[in-house]
């Protein structure tokens, strides 16, 4: 079996090198001498079958774009970063690059990332969904424009909080969600729900529900010590009455999630993650509204799945905005793509994308529409290290699920590491 998977790995591998050189090929390699097309070398993270429908997308634009040949580049999500990280030092970052949104300060202090808006024809963002117009400002400028959004929800399995007599209400309190997953413990043959207090943008969203926030707008700590073990506490005591899954099982089913795994029946996290679950496990997954002890604020953001930057650097600002244009709002981009890259952050793709979506994206955008008055307010652009803190919290809160740690010694070694980062 490991021999076969290694075999399909190898094949794989060997497939996306294949359609890469393609891809290549299709961008030309002609350049500015003797004024033929210029060159702008794009790069994205994704797999072969995002690169195939890139291309369909590419193909059209250098049609319509006579003068300008994209060179493209693709590779996972890890790899993609350390390449970026190791071009951008060397002087050769792509003109035209994804970018995550937890990157984008980062990447903007070093001045690495052109401001579109001061380009000869500036990208247009009228048309994106209000949540997401001002994603990609840093300090007001605009290093990159939002391509696809999502925000958090409830992940359910119906059946197992039927199965306990447990009904789904419009909305509940964390208490009232604390007490239906350990009670759907007791019956469902699996745990209530996934370990939601491993996730910083739970606690991020938790605080926002009392007012308060994380991160302060200059990137200071603005959460206490108070605020990070209460919310803890919340994660020791649900896991010692059984609604969550044991540590140990969730390691041994990796890489598969713990709701491909059929290891809970629940789970508090981004609303797109429905659709990698639904392809992992046999069970008719549901989305709903996340738990609040404010029935006023949800504590929601629309937030930017992927975004579109340009290399400060480039030789070819104009037409690296001329791309990014295309593949932000045209609608035949939006038709091609579907749900691949997340809900499109612009109306147009969103109308464009809608035919093409899968039953699972397209319930994620029905539940959207239900809460599309939680999704006005931007979300906060997180301050350069956000993605060292993120790392620590998941694993100090994994020590935390073993019971290697106390709660108070987690929170302090959360903020000793965080603070060390945010320097």
């Amino acid at each position: 079996m490991l021999n076969g998977e290694r075999h399909r790995s190898r094949l794989l591998a060997a497939l996306a090198a294949a359609l890469l050189m393609v891809l290549t090929a299709c961008g030309g390699s002609g350049g500015d001498d003797g004024g033929g097309p210029v060159e702008l070398r794009y790069s994205w993270w994704g797999n072969a079958d995002r690169a195939e429908l890139m291309q369909q997308a590419i193909a059209i634009f250098e049609t319509e774009h006579p003068d300008i040949k994209i060179v493209p580049n693709f590779s996972d999500f890890a790899e993609y970063w350390q390449k970026l990280n190791t071009e951008s030092a060397g002087g050769g970052t792509p003109d035209v690059l994804q970018m995550d949104f937890s990157y984008l300060r980062e990447y903007g202090d070093r001045g690495l990332l052109l401001n579109l808006d001061e380009v000869e024809n500036p990208v247009p963002v009228n048309d994106l969904l209000p949540g997401l117009q001002q994603a990609g400002v840093v300090g007001g400028e605009r290093f990159a424009v939002a391509l696809s959004g999502n925000t958090w929800g409830m992940i359910y399995d119906p059946a197992a909080f039927q199965a306990a007599g447990v009904a789904i209400p419009e909305r509940w309190t964390w208490e009232e969600y604390g007490a239906a997953v350990t009670q759907v413990a007791r019956t469902a043959g699996m745990a209530g729900a996934w370990d939601y207090t491993s996730i910083m943008g739970v606690f991020e969203i938790w605080l926002r529900q009392q007012g308060k926030v994380l991160f302060t707008e200059d990137g200071r700590i603005e959460a206490t010590h108070e605020d990070l073990q209460r919310f803890w506490q919340q994660g020791v005591d649900l896991r010692a009455a059984g609604a969550f899954p044991p540590q140990d099982k969730v390691a041994q089913a990796l890489p598969v999630t713990v709701m491909g795994a059929d290891l809970a029946a629940s789970t508090v996290n981004l609303d797109s993650m429905l659709t990698r679950y639904a392809g992992e496990s046999e069970r008719k997954l549901a989305l709903g509204a996340l738990p609040s002890s404010n029935p006023d604020d949800l504590g929601l953001r629309l937030r930017p799945g992927i975004l579109l930057s340009a290399f400060s650097g480039t030789d070819h600002p104009r037409q690296a905005a001329e791309l990014i244009d295309f593949m932000v709002n045209d609608p035949r981009v939006g038709e091609i793509f579907g749900g691949n890259r997340g809900l499109p952050a612009s109306n147009a793709q969103r109308e464009a994308a809608t035919p093409k979506l899968s039953a699972t994206d397209a319930a994620v955008a029905e539940y959207e529409n239900t809460i599309a008055q939680y999704l006005t307010v931007p979300s906060t652009l997180p301050p350069a290290g956000v993605g060292t803190a993120d790392s620590a919290f998941l694993r100090i809160n994994e020590e935390l699920a073993y019971g290697r740690i106390s709660v108070q010694d987690a929170a302090a070694q959360w903020f000793n590491e965080t603070e060390a980062a945010l320097r």
